[in-house]
C-alpha cells in the first residue's frame, strides 16, 4: 500500500479486469440501478451481463458482503443498505474495510464507487484511509514501482451527472490530506520527532507559499510559553510552537485551529506501563490531522482568516523533565500545579488555544487532540468526542462528522459541576482531576477551555480523537475530512459547501445572524 498512486477520474476508462482488476463497491440497492452499459466495459469478456445480475441477486450485505465476479481479478461489494442516525449515510467505515479486503491485487488496479453525490466527498477519503503511505519492510523499500489505483465514482440519484474537474481536484486534496496525516502519525518518534515535524510543516508551507512562524527551546519559556515548554524541555529534541497562516483578501472572521503534536508520550515521570506506551507515537494525531486539512482546505481555497498553530512537543524522562508537584504558569498567566505528568496534552494545548486568542485575535477557536484514553469509552473508537461552548456548533460537529465519514458525538459541557475537579490549595489549578470516574474526557477538555476563558465570547470547540486517530496498528487520517466539511461553509469550493453544515439559510432569525456573522457562515 505504501507505493500506491491514488487518482480520482470522471471515467476510469474501460478495460478488461485481466489487464486492470477491479473492484465495484456500493449499496445494494445502488448497485442494482447501475445499468450494464456503465460498467461492462470494465468486465467484459470475462465477465457476462449475467454473471453480473446473479452475482448482484447473491449479496446478503449484513453489514457489508463481497462476491468475486472473475478469479482474483474483479470484484462487487455491498455496504449497509440503512445506517444508524449516529452513522454516516455513507457507510465510510465499511467502505474503507472493504477497500482493504476485497481490492484485488496488481499493478494497476480500478475502484469503481456507486453512490449519490452527496456521499462523494465521505466515500473518497474512506477509500483514501485504505491505502497507508509509511512502511519500513524490507520488501517495500525494493519494490521501487509505483501502483497506481483509479478511482471512478457513478453517481445514482437526482444529481447523476459526471464529477467535475473542480470536484475531482478537491477530492484528491482530501485524500492526499488524509493520507498525509495517516503518514506523520504512523511514523515512530526517530523518525518524527519534533525537528522532523517542523519540516513537515514548513513542506506544506512551501508548497502554499505560506513561511510559518516558529517558537522553539528557550524562546518559549521567554515568552511565557510554560505548558509547551514544561512538557518538551527533557527530549532531546527542542519543542517547538508553529502556525501557519492563511490570510486572503476580503476575509470577514479569523479562524484556528490548534493541534497537538506530542510526538512520542512516555507519560514523563508519571510513566506509562509496557503494555500502554506501544503506540504513543500516534499522540500527535491532532496536529497531523489539522496540517493535512490545512494543507488540502487552503488549496481548494478558503475566503477567511485561517491559521494552523501546531503545539509540538516530545514528553520525555530525563533530568530535565518536570516533576509531579512542579508548578508551571501557562501563557494565560494561570498557574498550574503538576499532579500528572502523563495528563500533558491539555498543558500544550491550553498555551496553543490562548495564543490563537491573543495573538492571532481569532474568532473561532477549534482544537483537536489525542487527549484522553477515556474518549474510547466515552464515545467510542469510530466517533470523536465534541465538546463546544455553543449548542448550534455542537450540532455543526455532528453533521459535518455525518456528512465526511470522520463520526463525531457531544461530550457534557458543564464547566459549573466539574471544573472543581482541578482544585489545588498551591495553584491556580492542578492539571489532573481528583476523581478519574467523573467525566474524565469534559474535564480534559474544560481544562483547555478554562485558560481561554469560560465566559470568552467566541466559539470554541474541542475535538477528542484519541481512538478514531488509529484503526489496528494503522493511523486513520482522522480528523481531516472533519475540518474540512465543519469548515466548508468558508470554501469556495463547491462540494465542501455541499457537504458542510446549513450556513446562513439556517431559520434562526435575521436579527441574530446579524449580531454574529462568524456564527452565520459556518454553523
Amino acid at each position: 500500500m505504501a507505493n500506491v498512486v491514488l487518482e480520482f477520474r470522471a471515467s476510469a476508462g474501460d478495460s478488461e479486469p485481466q489487464s486492470r482488476p477491479v473492484l465495484i463497491i456500493g449499496q445494494q440497492t445502488s448497485l442494482q440501478q447501475v445499468s450494464w452499459s456503465q460498467i461492462k466495459g470494465k468486465l467484459q469478456p470475462a465477465v457476462s451481463k449475467e454473471v453480473w445480475q446473479a452475482a448482484l441477486s447473491a449479496l446478503n450485505p449484513n453489514p457489508t458482503d463481497s462476491c468475486p465476479l472473475y478469479l482474483n481479478h474483479a470484484a462487487v461489494a455491498a455496504i449497509p443498505s440503512r445506517v444508524s442516525r449516529h452513522n454516516s449515510p455513507s457507510s465510510a467505515h465499511f467502505v474503507s474495510r472493504l477497500v482493504r479486503s476485497c481490492l484485488p491485487g496488481g499493478n494497476n488496479r480500478c475502484i469503481v464507487m456507486v453512490c449519490e453525490h452527496s456521499d462523494v466527498f465521505a466515500s473518497s477519503c474512506a477509500i483514501a484511509r485504505a491505502f497507508p503511505i509509511f512502511s519500513r519492510r524490507s520488501t517495500s523499500s525494493r519494490r521501487a514501482e509505483k501502483k497506481h489505483v483509479t478511482v471512478e465514482f457513478v453517481i445514482i440519484g437526482q444529481d447523476s451527472s459526471h464529477l467535475e474537474a473542480s470536484e475531482l481536484e478537491c477530492l484528491s486534496n482530501a485524500a492526499d490530506g488524509v493520507r498525509l496525516a495517516a503518514r506523520i502519525v504512523d511514523t515512530p518518534c526517530n523518525e518524527m520527532n519534533t525537528d522532523h515535524f517542523l519540516d513537515e510543516i514548513k513542506a506544506v508551507g512551501t508548497g502554499l507559499g505560506i513561511t510559518p512562524v516558529i517558537i522553539r527551546g528557550e524562546e518559549l519559556k521567554q515568552r511565557g510559553f510554560g505548558g509547551i515548554y514544561g512538557v518538551g524541555k527533557a527530549a532531546e529534541h527542542f519543542p517547538a510552537l508553529a502556525v501557519l497562516s492563511h490570510k486572503p483578501e476580503g476575509a470577514t472572521q479569523t479562524i484556528a485551529w490548534v493541534g497537538k503534536g506530542i510526538v512520542y508520550d512516555t507519560g514523563g515521570l508519571s510513566i506509562k506501563g509496557k503494555t500502554t506506551m506501544p503506540g504513543m507515537k500516534r499522540d500527535c494525531g491532532g496536529a497531523a490531522a489539522i496540517l493535512g486539512a490545512f494543507k488540502a482546505t487552503v488549496k481548494q481555497g478558503f475566503k477567511d482568516n485561517l491559521h494552523a498553530v501546531f503545539c509540538l512537543a516530545e514528553n520525555s524522562v530525563g533530568p530535565l523533565a518536570t516533576r509531579p508537584d512542579d508548578i508551571h504558569t501557562l501563557y494565560s498567566g494561570k498557574t498550574v500545579e503538576i499532579n500528572n505528568t502523563d495528563a500533558e496534552g491539555r498543558l500544550v494545548l491550553a498555551d496553543g488555544v490562548v495564543y490563537a486568542s491573543k495573538d492571532l485575535s481569532a474568532d473561532i477557536i477549534l482544537d483537536m487532540a489525542t487527549l484522553t484514553g477515556a474518549q474510547g469509552i466515552s464515545t467510542g473508537k469510530y466517533h470523536a468526542a465534541v465538546m463546544t461552548n455553543n449548542e448550534q456548533w455542537e450540532v455543526a460537529c455532528v453533521r459535518a462528522g455525518r456528512s465526511s465519514g470522520d463520526l463525531a458525538h457531544p461530550l457534557v459541557y458543564c464547566p459549573e459541576l466539574h471544573f472543581s475537579e482541578f482544585t489545588s490549595a498551591m495553584a491556580d489549578m492542578k492539571n489532573s482531576v481528583a476523581d478519574r470516574e467523573n467525566a474524565q474526557s469534559s474535564c480534559a477538555g474544560l481544562f483547555i477551555g478554562y485558560h481561554l476563558g469560560f465566559d470568552w465570547p467566541g466559539v470554541w470547540v474541542h475535538v477528542d480523537i484519541a481512538s478514531p486517530v488509529h484503526a489496528g496498528e494503522r493511523a486513520t487520517g482522522f480528523g481531516v475530512a472533519l475540518l474540512m466539511a465543519l469548515f466548508g461553509q468558508a470554501s469556495d469550493d463547491s462540494m465542501l459547501n455541499q457537504v458542510s453544515p446549513l450556513g446562513a439559510s439556517s431559520n434562526a432569525p435575521e436579527d441574530q445572524m446579524e449580531r454574529d456573522c462568524k456564527r452565520r457562515r459556518l454553523v
